[in-house]
């Protein structure tokens, strides 16, 4: 980009070009660098160029194949694409961390019939005769590729086959049985080995089951639930969650760590190692937190990467919005159903102890949230919005704006299909739900045409059956007194979403005002808070502030309905 360049800036409607930069103070061209793998790339940037625009030019320096960046400076996630450097105050020297999610690699765990294993980080446009090379360089007894043979489910596996075609039909583990040809061998051989296609990791993985098999006892693995209320029953498919999670680890099968996202999140398997069962997301893995396997600094003041949170809160938080996501049935934490209304996988604070875990120190047991590993098709960054249903897409808005979530994006939203095909969207990833304030919620379905139609009959019954008190209490019986400051955030957003469904507000509308238009310009909820914090005298009480709070909203949103 010029000095005079011509930047481009997304809004919520469109794209368009703004005007060009003629400020040699906005447009001044820096020196930062950008942390990754454990190296630091050096680049050179314009203060007026938006997050973009980098992250394009980091692609490109690099090469990589990765799908997902992230871009953390100062504690803070980089999360608006269009906004631009200097509103985030980058300046030149200055560090950005970034974390990338490989969405074009798969891990390939191999075990041959000789009984060897072997991991590979492996493109998903690869084939059948890739992964046997790869096996002919570990193991000698299989140097000659063409006495492999390959079976999938007894059906034998072409060398043309690829990966992506082999992993579509599961997205957890596919089992193939690998042999020497009938014609080579001497000796009947057994067949059952497979080959693990799992998601995407960063770390090698060779060798790893047997040696955990190896090196555990039944000392040092632990799993269980934590519960603070003794009057709490969990759910049944809590309780199935977690035995069956807690067989696999008995029965040697290690944590996979998960490439995606800035935390520590690990893939739990059954006892044969032929599905994932849950994910456990340590809290001293979390982003900023001291245990942190991304690469991430520690945080300086224990704010979290979104504005209003903190470090080592994700796992409860994640917990919150499955407590929190009830349907009208019901509270089916007690019920024993296993989707609320917007579909929450099950989610419980767990201890757990592994040595496959990361371990920068000698940690014994580690707390964190355990949630159900939901089958899917990918995310909803994985194709066009068009396709989604109206009603999935309503019911997750409902989920956000109730918890003024502050990283709902399209990767953290898994696809699915019913028992008649019809598309599902499963919200995942609630570690920034309920902050102390509106500054960071971004909703990326606000680009998603659903959104501009108005709430079904259904639906609009559903949120004013909400009640934000007795979702307060619902949380304290569950462990979590919630803070004032979350609390209001509750107390506030369910006003929000029940007030702008009587005047007829779509998602998009109320999403709008949630949600900032600019890095720097408060959002109208914001500004609500603000007028009635102004309104009130010191040490008012926190009904009389609600109340004022009530009383601004109703007159900003009639402004906006007339």
């Amino acid at each position: 980009m010029s000095s005079g360049g011509v930047v481009a800036i997304r809004n919520r409607d469109e794209f368009r070009l703004a005007s060009p930069v003629l400020s040699s103070e906005l447009d001044e061209s820096i020196h930062i660098y950008v942390a990754m793998s454990g190296s630091m790339v050096p680049m050179r940037v314009f203060k007026s160029e938006s997050v973009e625009s980098v992250k394009l030019k980091i692609k490109s320096k690099k090469g990589f194949c990765g799908k997902v960046q992230r871009l953390v400076y100062k504690g803070r996630e980089l999360a608006r694409e269009y906004s631009l450097l200097r509103e985030y105050g980058v300046e030149d020297g200055n560090v950005l961390h970034l974390v990338i999610r490989l969405a074009e690699l798969q891990v390939v765990n191999v075990r041959t019939s000789c009984g060897e294993e072997y991991s590979f980080l492996v493109k998903r446009k690869r084939n059948v005769a890739y992964v046997k090379r790869k096996i002919a360089k570990k193991d000698t007894k299989f140097a000659n590729i063409n006495e492999q043979e390959v079976f999938c489910g007894g059906e034998k596996l072409d060398d043309q086959r690829f990966i992506y075609d082999i992993s579509k039909h599961n997205s957890a583990v596919i089992h193939l049985f690998v042999r020497r040809s009938a014609k080579i061998r001497t000796t009947p051989q057994d067949k059952n080995f497979e080959v693990s296609i799992a998601a995407p990791q960063l770390h090698d993985t060779r060798n790893f089951q047997e040696e955990v098999h190896q090196k555990t006892s039944e000392r040092d693995v632990l799993l269980e639930p934590i519960v603070i209320n003794p009057k709490v029953e969990l759910s049944s498919a809590i309780q199935d969650m977690i035995k069956s999670t807690a067989e696999g680890l008995d029965g040697g099968k290690c944590p996979v760590r998960s490439s995606e996202g800035t935390g520590g999140a690990y893939l739990m398997q059954n006892s044969r190692g032929t599905k994932y069962l849950s994910v456990f997301k340590p809290i001293d893995e979390e982003p900023m937190a001291v245990n942190n396997p991304q690469g991430l600094p520690l945080s300086e003041n224990g704010e979290g990467l979104k504005k209003g949170t903190s470090v080592g809160e994700g796992a409860i938080r994640e917990v919150a919005a499955y407590v929190l996501d009830h349907s009208k049935s019901g509270r089916r934490y007690f019920s024993g159903e296993k989707n609320g209304f917007a579909g929450v996988p099950p989610t419980v604070m767990a201890k757990c102890r592994h040595i496959g875990f990361n371990h920068r120190e000698n940690v014994d047991t580690k707390i964190g949230s355990l949630q159900m590993f939901m089958d899917n098709n990918g995310s909803c960054e994985d194709m066009g919005p068009s396709s989604f249903p109206v009603e999935e897409v309503h019911k997750i808005s409902v989920l956000d704006i109730r918890l003024a979530n502050a990283d709902r994006h399209a990767g953290n939203i898994l696809l699915s299909k019913d028992k008649d095909g019809k598309t599902i969207l499963i919200p995942i990833d609630h570690g920034y739900c309920l902050p102390k304030s509106f500054e960071d919620c971004t909703f990326d379905w606000l680009y998603w045409p659903q959104t501009r139609k108005p709430y079904s009959p259904d639906t609009v019954e559903y949120i004013k059956s909400l009640d934000a008190e007795e979702d307060i209490a619902l949380l304290k019986f569950h462990g979590w007194d919630l803070p004032l400051e979350y609390a209001r955030t509750l107390r506030i957003s369910t006003m929000l979403l029940k007030k702008g469904v009587e005047r007829g507000l779509t998602p998009f509308d109320i999403g709008n005002i949630m949600c900032r238009e600019t890095l720097n310009k408060e959002s109208i909820i914001e500004e609500i808070v603000q007028e009635a914090e102004d309104s009130i005298l010191p040490c008012t009480s926190e009904a009389t502030f609600l109340e004022s709070v009530s009383q601004i909203m109703d007159r900003r949103l009639d402004e906006i309905t007339k």
